[in-house]
């Protein structure tokens, strides 16, 4: 494994992270027992940054993460953990949040801190308004947090602000080949590491629009390359190019993306790629942008709909029915939305428009108008009709049940 410099911490973290957002599942619970083992294995293998939230899972990230961790490995790993500003009102609020996060994890410390999805300087301004910065001071005495940082999804021009505002030890950046320019982008990198910050990439693969099943124009352009690489490859290596990136998240939930990332963080370095490279990625990202729809990555910020809708499943079919031009994905999304194959609806056509998931969406999507879109290009009138007629039949027969009951 490669180790690069934290910023000014003083302290190497391997150049690949672990992200704890999404763990492998049976059913709709979390497969514990294969999580902890991909996690020991990814230890093993040199990872020593695991990257998780308060938020993530509804709290079991860090309770998986903290059981994996447990005893002596505990010294020879840094936990990155992010307090959710939105849920802090009171000094009060901040101190009962941060003691439930290390009841989480089972430690009496989290290395990284970070204030989560920081999206401008006014909620910076109102979190210090709450004492945020004295309990950071606090903790930070008492040897509860060794670090203080934040995650970013707002504008380059106020992530500086906000960078300049305190001095942080690090942050952490939505940052990829398609993302250069976005949020605080490559702008916001080269300042945050000039002053001394570590850096730390999220979204590299782009919430997995980088890889997996390639639209044929942009394999194309892969295969014609000068160096073949694989689609994790050349979006992984495009950060880990860069000098100013202190460690790049993934989150490897499968056993084989644990062995192909460790592998190519193992052979990492700043500069690593040639002009002939930097060209093929110019014509990647191209080739995507031209024939993406939306540009969502799939982090569920904007879920639960209150009226129900998938919100990140119908952008993704979406992006699919662009991307890859599949026949079935029509068929697909209507079957799975509809109610039809069992479960509650959650088709984009459920959208009353109230907003809440705009003001949540780190990406800043338009989603009311692009759900409409999702709805006029996915759906299907047949399936729905099925669907209408087949919730009718279960209704009738529960009925029938319970008045047979009642009469028994």
């Amino acid at each position: 494994m490669v180790y690069r410099e934290m910023g000014k911490t003083g302290v190497k973290v391997s150049a690949l992270g672990f992200g704890c957002m999404r763990y492998p599942k049976v059913g709709n619970k979390i497969d514990a027992e294969r999580t902890e083992r991909q996690l020991k294995s990814a230890i093993e293998k040199g990872v020593n940054y695991f990257d998780t939230a308060w938020a993530y899972l509804g709290g079991q990230s860090e309770k998986v993460l903290g059981k994996a961790v447990a005893g002596p490995v505990r010294d020879k790993v840094y936990i990155a953990d992010k307090i959710p500003p939105y849920a802090l009102f009171s000094r009060k609020d901040i101190d009962r949040t941060f003691d439930t996060m290390l009841s989480r994890l089972a430690t009496d410390r989290i290395d990284f801190l970070l204030a989560h999805a920081l999206n401008d300087f006014e909620t910076w301004e109102r979190l210090k308004s709450v004492g945020y910065i004295e309990f950071i001071e606090s903790a930070r005495a008492s040897g509860k947090i060794r670090f203080a940082g934040f995650s970013w999804h707002g504008t380059k021009e106020e992530f500086k602000r906000v960078v300049d505002d305190y001095p942080w030890d690090f942050c952490q950046i939505q940052y990829n080949y398609l993302d250069r320019n976005y949020q605080a982008g490559r702008e916001g990198l080269v300042h945050a590491a000039a002053k001394g910050l570590g850096v730390v990439v999220m979204e590299p693969l782009r919430g997995g629009s980088l890889v997996g099943r390639l639209p044929a124009e942009v394999g194309r352009v892969m295969d014609e390359a000068p160096v073949r690489r694989s689609a994790a490859a050349w979006a992984l290596d495009w950060v880990w190019d860069q000098s100013e990136v202190s460690c790049v998240l993934s989150g490897l939930n499968e056993e084989a993306h644990i062995e192909e990332n460790v592998a190519l963080a193992s052979s990492s370095a700043p500069g690593m790629l040639g002009a002939a490279d930097e060209a093929a990625i110019e014509e990647i990202g191209a080739t995507y942008q031209r024939l993406m729809r939306v540009g969502c990555t799939g982090c569920s910020y904007c879920m639960p709909c209150p009226f129900g809708v998938d919100i990140p499943y119908a952008f993704s079919m979406l992006n699919a029915k662009h991307l890859f031009e599949d026949s079935r994905v029509r068929f697909q999304y209507s079957l799975f939305t509809s109610g039809f194959s069992g479960g509650n609806a959650s088709a984009a056509s459920l959208c009353r428009e109230c907003g809440a998931c705009e003001k949540k969406c780190p990406q800043h999507i338009p989603i009311r108008s692009m759900l409409k879109e999702a709805d006029a290009e996915l759906s299907m009138r047949s399936m729905k009709v099925a669907a209408w007629a087949l919730g009718l039949i279960r209704r009738l027969r529960v009925g029938r049940s319970a008045r047979n009951r009642a009469q028994g």
